[in-house]
């Protein structure tokens, strides 16, 4: 065994990534303040060829230093919208045919390993703290939790991100 070189992992060049084929799957970010996590979650997006991220409310966006120290270029490869309002981002993406699917603990989730997944899903990811607004929760078609027996209720909201993604990305190959 050997660690593959850069030249073998047959990246696309950012041109072949934009023009490519998505999975059908938004990313909400709603009132995300650590810009390390947005950055994170921008990467999460290109490695599976998400159609892009809505940040809203205080959401920091592109360009800023904080987010690009983790994003790696990911904020120039993976499309984008902010909106100062996330029912405006919620409201837009419904209007396009996409499910609305919260990332919450809440008296209605289902656990991730047995959620059927919509063909359009826009995935909401709240606050750090506080999590997705009752707004949006009220306006939801689902919610998902991931399945969680330690001491803790919550993930950080980019790991949270990463595994969410990868079971819809998993799923949808497969």
């Amino acid at each position: 065994m050997r660690k593959l070189r850069m030249e073998e992992l047959n990246r696309l060049e950012i041109e072949d990534f934009r023009k490519s084929v998505k999975l059908p799957l938004v990313l909400v970010l709603d009132n995300i303040r650590s810009l390390s996590n947005i950055g994170s979650i921008f990467r999460t997006a290109d490695a599976f060829r998400l159609e892009g991220i809505y940040l809203c409310g205080i959401s920091g966006r592109p360009p800023h230093r904080e987010i690009h120290k983790t994003a790696l270029g990911a904020t120039e490869t993976v499309a984008w919208k902010y909106f100062e309002k996330n029912l405006d981002a919620i409201s837009e993406l419904s209007s396009l045919g996409y499910s609305i699917v919260a990332v919450e603990q809440t008296n209605e989730s289902l656990m991730l390993q047995t959620f059927s997944w919509p063909d359009k899903t826009a995935l909401v990811l709240g606050n750090e703290v506080d999590g997705i607004s009752e707004s949006v929760i009220g306006v939801s078609d689902f919610a998902v939790e991931v399945p969680q027996s330690g001491t803790k209720h919550s993930l950080n909201v980019a790991v949270c991100a990463g595994i969410v993604c990868w079971q819809y990305y998993h799923l949808r190959l497969n």
